[in-house]
């Protein structure tokens, strides 16, 4: 299993903003994830966050979810708990794009093309104090430096696209290989998670990991893994 600070990491790194609360507060939450995992928000006029001071205490809920067949469920929600600051004009767009990635909205230009003006739209992110998670059966808090230092596992985007693909076209032989491991008929299964240490597959309502022999180094090698899982032979 990939270490908590990278399962985590790699989790915010695709996961959207469900809840926003400002000391305390709900508030209308649109944001995304940037590229250090730091939550960022579009902030409208007439909102809480858009005339608070900058070291206002702000907590973000992302989610990460998990489309399999008609149904969506949840891998994993995180709470990250910290302090507002203004996204410098710099990285004003590429934080735009993060947020945009998530949740489209016309502001983000307006935000853009009138950074720093009183009645504009706002970008900010938060200033990470430490991050509370569950995902499966674990759960836990990281502080910032834990967090931040961590990286998205290397090998994710190719995870998700093969993960896709499993689910889309080989659930048979995904069955049949789980059954095979399992000694027995499994129900309904589907491919869960996917890294570079091995697979998570849910049966039914479980999930079940099935380790790799070593760690995969390539996207090639992790395909290669994952064939071992599915071959009935």
């Amino acid at each position: 299993m990939l270490p908590i600070p990278e399962r985590v990491r790699t989790l915010a790194a695709t996961a959207g903003v469900a809840k926003l609360s400002v000391e305390g507060a709900p508030s209308p939450a649109r944001g995304g994830v940037d590229g250090r995992g730091r939550p960022v928000l579009l902030v409208l006029p007439g909102e809480t966050l858009h005339g608070l001071r900058e070291d206002a205490v702000v907590a973000v809920n992302l989610t990460a979810m998990r489309q399999l067949g008609s149904v969506t469920h949840p891998r994993g929600v995180i709470e990250v708990q910290g302090w507002a600051e203004a996204v410098p004009e710099g990285e004003a767009r590429s934080s735009a794009v993060a947020v945009a990635a998530h949740c489209p909205d016309e502001s983000l230009f307006e935000a853009l093309e009138r950074y720093g003006q009183p009645d504009a739209p706002r970008l900010l992110r938060l200033d990470v104090g430490q991050v509370v998670y569950l995902t499966g059966q674990e759960s836990g808090t990281l502080d910032a430096d834990d967090y931040l230092g961590a990286a998205p596992d290397p090998l994710a985007e190719t995870a998700e696209r093969v993960l896709a693909h499993v689910n889309a076209s080989h659930r048979p032989q995904l069955t049949a290989g789980v059954s095979r491991q399992l000694g027995e008929r499994a129900g309904e299964v589907w491919l869960w998670e996917l890294d570079r240490f091995g697979a998570t597959v849910r049966v039914d309502d479980s999930l079940v990991r099935f380790p790799w022999p070593i760690p995969a180094r390539s996207g090639l090698c992790l395909e290669t893994a994952l064939r071992g899982l599915l071959c009935t032979c």
